[in-house]
């Protein structure tokens, strides 16, 4: 079926409900070595980025030579609905697809589709660099179940932002992708401002400034060592302090209360009403005492934190023919024993330990 199919047979049924039974109760809830339960899912649906930002997958690593995954490697929207189900029964309520850039996963409409019948999962959302989201593709995510669209923009000025994306690609691109998600009810739509001393931090109260009083929610991101091959230093890291006094001094903010637990996004809003922004900051306010989010990569490897070095091989667990309880079983084990608290524990050793690059299982 084309999109343009999809699109037309979803105008003539009701807006689908996504995970319309009740949520599991706390005897199914599973607890961590931390006591933090599950209840995020992120999943990486291929491993591939039309962007080469230098922070995610500078060309010196991810050059023409680089040997990406192949197709046959990658889970199949059966297997990943099949996963998210099982997930679902252990607490998961909210979904968020990822890539490498994921509207590179040709029909990713149709995961969405699948991924939104399953009980218990309320939210389904994407983190995008909208280069490929035109208005027809927002309409049809959005009919098909996708709630939300999160979409990463470093600079409103073409030179910085081309030099940090790499490929040349423009400002005017993703604000367009911007105001189709708007348009097509994906919101609210967040957009992500990873901010590096010396490459985009000049540019903190432009982005702010150009958000405010639009029903957009500009984050700020602290620049994070995922990976090991973004050069991380912490002396180019921009703190999440230093980031609110720029923003605060020109425009006044105050704190807001997170809208739920294991929320990563410190929120503030604008004293005179015009919105409000977000700040990540993963580096100088850890917050890995909240975390409640397991990460699926394209191959099907279960991670329990951005910043592990190794994961749990869910897809051979399934092609080898294990049943629902079994698989089970596995997800259980695996997040009973999580311990994982790397940014509470960051070292200037830590830094450079191995660790999967955050494009392969997302941010």
């Amino acid at each position: 079926m084309t999109i343009d199919q999809c699109s037309n047979r979803k105008q003539e049924t009701a807006t689908p409900t996504v995970g319309n039974s009740p949520h599991p109760d706390s005897s199914t809830e599973i607890l961590d070595t931390l006591s933090r339960p599950l209840r995020d899912l992120r999943i990486s649906v291929t491993d591939r980025c039309n962007f080469r930002c230098t922070y995610c997958m500078p060309k010196e690593i991810f050059g023409p030579n680089f040997t990406f995954l192949p197709q046959r490697a990658l889970l199949s929207f059966e297997e990943i609905t099949k996963l998210v189900r099982l997930f679902a029964r252990l607490g998961v309520t909210k979904v968020r697809l990822t890539g490498g850039e994921p509207l590179l996963r040709r029909d990713l409409w149709r995961l969405i589709e699948m991924i939104g019948t399953i009980d218990g999962i309320d939210d389904i959302a994407l983190t995008t660099n909208g280069s490929l989201l035109t208005a027809q593709l927002a309409h049809t995510l959005k009919s098909v179940g996708l709630r939300r669209v999160t979409i990463s923009l470093d600079s409103l000025d073409d030179e910085i932002f081309m030099r940090m994306n790499d490929v040349a690609f423009p400002v005017a691109k993703v604000l367009e992708a911007i105001s189709y998600a708007d348009s097509a009810g994906l919101t609210p739509v967040k957009i992500n401002m990873v901010v590096k001393r010396g490459g985009n931090d000049q540019r903190i109260l432009t982005m702010a400034e150009h958000f405010r009083g639009t029903p957009y929610i500009l984050r700020f991101i602290e620049f994070m060592d995922v990976g090991n091959s973004n050069g991380w230093r912490m002396n180019d890291v921009v703190s999440a302090k230093q980031i609110l006094s720029t923003v605060g001094q020109k425009w006044p903010l105050e704190p807001l209360l997170s809208d739920q637990r294991g929320e990563v996004a410190t929120r503030y809003r604008y004293v005179d009403g015009q919105g409000e922004i977000g700040i990540i900051a993963s580096v100088t306010r850890a917050f890995c005492s909240g975390c409640t989010r397991a990460r699926l990569s394209s191959e099907g490897q279960l991670y329990t934190c951005l910043f592990a070095g190794s994961g749990s091989d869910l897809r051979t667990l399934m092609r080898n023919g294990a049943d629902d309880e079994e698989i089970i079983d596995v997800l259980k084990n695996i997040w009973h024993v999580r311990s994982d608290r790397y940014s509470q524990l960051r070292t200037e050793a830590t830094p450079h330990l191995p660790k999967i690059e955050m494009s392969h299982i997302g941010g």
